[in-house]
């Protein structure tokens, strides 16, 4: 049997275990390995090189807002955590504790940060005191740690990497604005650059996140069916700013507390990516993040001028795209699987017969399409191809998501559609919390979010049946 044929058969069919799929891929597309520490991976430079054309793309639209990167340390004391009660509560079974420092028990605890708000709220308090010291537009790169009891490569991770954004503004329409601004950044970057479909719209009271007066989301669907919040975006109000007195005097010489926000996005979105896209031969990537969009495989390669011509091709694309050449002395079907394997979006393959016509073989990995190009042109035809396949790979999942996207009008509806083909569900809610509670604990579903585009179903709650109040997608998650 062939090391194609084998590396093909390496990973479970996703119709058949889609967990266990999910896990091949990110181990034999060269993503992650395990660490001797449970709850904790290692990004491989294949994955991390991913994470970094992500940061950088967000980066600079963070920049482009107004907003300015900072670091907070790792550590927080556990008197600076209290300050906010209903924040701390929310995190307080996920925290991990430093109690010694060598050999000394330490005198107050620290908390290894599974986020910032209580550092930043601390920092603020010191750093503004009038009208024109506002508004603070921060955002931190680093990574968190939260004591997950279950995990998963990208999705739940005991420390994973993420961004963190956090404001302060005079006035709590300020705040919002930001709020709203920083989700639909959010979901443009997830449609135009992950080619993932987003539903934007507001968490529950019950989903909302510890602390803050209202949270948005980006809820996207995958492969399976279930959901995932992809990332969100919180106005605090000024309940933090009460708790910390970040507080500034006004233009009339009042004091008057600060209006904040919180947004984030992490490595979950890897993960996000590889449910949305990829398939039973392994990774599939969206041109703008793959690490490599094209590469060069010569065939035939010891004959004279293909690794020379190779090369040029090569030297070539490199000024307009992100381009590798594998001159190493595996077989070309090998290469073919492995290159696949990882996800790169094109192949060019390039022998002594199509040299002398002048041409060039392609390949896409998200179709298998195989089209002939001139030499030539090469530079502009493959840009074209990678557009197209960008353009290509949201649709695909826009119409996946389509398809797997449902209405209810009673739980046992929302229960049958949950066991036999899950999804979005589309169905109306009173806005009781005991109604929320009670279709989680029949059917696991969850609401993901009032999205802000509302359609009328119906008049009565799928629950209890009294008159609704909002239109909700609900759904199993990650």
């Amino acid at each position: 049997m062939s090391k194609e044929k084998k590396l093909v058969e390496a990973i479970t069919s996703r119709d058949e275990d889609f967990s266990q799929w999910y896990t091949d891929i990110v181990k034999k597309a060269d993503l992650i390995d395990y660490s001797s520490v449970r709850g904790c991976t290692i990004l491989r430079p294949h994955g991390y090189a991913i994470w970094e054309l992500i940061q950088k793309n967000l980066d600079k639209r963070f920049k482009d807002t107004g907003h300015e990167n900072v670091y907070m340390p790792m550590f927080i004391p556990e008197s600076l955590l209290q300050k906010e009660k209903d924040h701390v509560e929310g995190f307080a079974p996920e925290v991990a504790w430093v109690t010694h420092g060598g050999e000394e028990k330490l005198t107050e605890r620290l908390c290894v940060r599974p986020t910032s708000e209580t550092l930043f709220c601390e920092h603020y308090a010191n750093i503004i005191h009038s009208y024109r010291d506002l508004p603070k537009l921060y955002n931190q790169w680093c990574s968190v740690v939260r004591w997950e009891k279950t995990t998963r490569p990208f999705l739940r991770t005991l420390e994973f990497l993420w961004q963190e954004g956090h404001t302060a503004h005079a006035t709590e329409e300020e705040a919002m604005e930001e709020t709203i601004r920083m989700l639909n950044v959010y979901a443009e970057f997830c449609e135009n650059v992950l080619a993932i479909p987003v539903i934007k719209g507001q968490k529950t009271e019950k989903e909302k996140f510890a602390g803050a007066k209202a949270t948005y989301t980006i809820e996207s669907l995958m492969h399976d069916g279930k959901a995932l919040q992809t990332g969100t975006s919180h106005n605090f109000g000024d309940g933090f700013a009460k708790a910390f007195d970040i507080r500034y005097t006004d233009k009339n010489n009042q004091l008057q507390y600060v209006h904040q926000t919180s947004w984030g996005v992490s490595t979950r979105l890897i993960g996000a990516l590889i449910m949305v896209h990829s398939d039973d031969n392994g990774l599939v990537l969206p041109p703008e993040v793959a690490p490599v969009q094209v590469m060069v495989i010569p065939v035939q390669q010891h004959r004279e001028g293909v690794l020379e011509r190779a090369e040029e091709i090569r030297s070539r694309l490199s000024k307009h795209i992100r381009v590798g050449l594998d001159d190493s002395d595996r077989m070309p079907g090998w290469k073919f699987s492995e290159h696949e394997m990882r996800g790169v979006p094109l192949r060019l393959e390039l022998g002594p017969k199509d040299i002398e016509k002048n041409q060039c073989v392609i390949v896409r990995r998200d179709t298998r399409e195989k089209q002939f190009i001139s030499l030539d042109d090469v530079e502009q035809s493959i840009i074209k191809i990678l557009e197209a396949m960008q353009k290509d790979m949201l649709r695909n999942a826009m119409e996946l998501r389509v398809s797997k996207t449902y209405t209810a009008q009673s739980i046992e509806e929302i229960d049958e559609i949950c066991n036999k083909n899950p999804g979005f569900i589309k169905a109306m809610w009173c806005g009781e919390q005991s109604c929320e509670n009670k279709i989680k604990e029949e059917t696991g579903a969850t609401a993901r979010c009032i999205p802000f585009e509302q359609e009328n179903i119906s008049d009565r709650c799928v629950c209890c049946g009294e008159p609704a109040k909002h239109m909700v997608i609900w759904g199993r998650a990650y």
